[in-house]
C-alpha cells in the first residue's frame, strides 16, 4: 500500500484515490457539505484554507491544505523543488 503525505503528517492511500480536485467549485462545496452531513468528511487542513479536496473510493472525501499541483508531484514521487521522496 503507498501512502501519499497530504500535509502535516496526514497520509491517505494512493490506490484509494480518485481525484484531487480545488474546492473553489460550487459542485465541489456542494459535495463537501453533503459529505459533512453524511459523516463522510475528513477534514486535515488543521484549521489552514482548504486548497484541495480529495474524493476517495469509499465516498469519503478529504480536505487538505496543500494544493492540487503538490498533491499529484506528491503522487508522481517529487516534492516541491524537486527533491524526491523516501520510500
Amino acid at each position: 500500500m503507498r501512502l501519499i503525505n497530504i500535509g502535516f503528517g496526514s497520509l491517505v492511500s494512493a490506490q484509494r484515490l480518485v481525484a484531487v480536485v480545488s474546492p473553489d467549485s460550487a459542485p465541489i462545496k456542494r459535495m463537501a457539505q453533503e459529505a459533512r452531513d453524511r459523516g463522510l468528511l475528513i477534514d486535515a487542513t488543521y484549521g489552514r484554507r482548504t486548497q484541495a479536496v480529495l474524493i476517495m473510493d469509499n465516498d469519503h472525501l478529504v480536505l487538505s491544505a496543500l494544493s492540487p499541483e503538490i498533491i499529484a508531484g506528491r503522487l508522481e514521487g517529487e516534492e516541491p523543488g524537486g527533491r524526491e521522496e523516501e520510500p
